[in-house]
């Protein structure tokens, strides 16, 4: 009778760990890392266009990822993108004089920042802003200025040959 129990005891704690295994697993798998927050400091930056760019995307050093965005919000004055970033407190020595540029992921990837480390002595700290920002590059705008500059260049050369044609 005891080792009945003793064995259902078993496989009932057994299930309540794998239970809560899971769920620990589903919050680390869909990005929610509220749960476990890490040591850091943020740091934030203005960008004319931020394009796709969404909160918990990556930043990335040198390929490396060191933070994530926390937040991004609309500066009412300059209405400029004001994105908040959370950097990882390993990652405390990187230059104050970086540059940050909102790149994507392959052709049509997820957008993420890039930081370019710089050769200042005085390093980023809880609250810094950074100063040298470029902004996303958006597929559409560029497609856009590629077919009006193709139908600009068009519309001289059918100028260039109707000139030809009346001399």
């Amino acid at each position: 009778m005891h080792s009945q129990r003793w064995i259902e005891s078993f496989v009932g704690i057994f299930l309540l760990a794998a239970i809560i295994a899971l769920v620990v697993l589903a919050f680390k798998v869909s990005g929610l890392t509220t749960l476990f927050p890490t040591a850091g400091y943020t740091v934030s930056a203005r960008f004319e266009d931020i394009g796709q760019l969404k909160i918990r995307a990556p930043i990335k050093m040198s390929g490396v990822m060191v933070g994530e965005v926390v937040g991004i919000m609309l500066d009412p004055v300059t209405f400029k993108a004001v994105v908040k970033m959370h950097i990882d407190a390993k990652y405390n020595d990187i230059p104050d004089d970086s540059s940050i540029s909102i790149l994507t992921a392959g052709l049509l990837g997820d957008n993420y920042i890039s930081i370019t480390p710089m050769y200042s002595t005085h390093y980023l700290r809880e609250g810094s802003e950074l100063q040298y920002t470029h902004s996303a590059m958006v597929l559409e705008k560029l497609i856009g200025q590629f077919l009006f500059k193709l139908g600009k260049s068009d519309d001289t050369t059918k100028g260039a040959d109707n000139a030809k044609k009346s001399q």
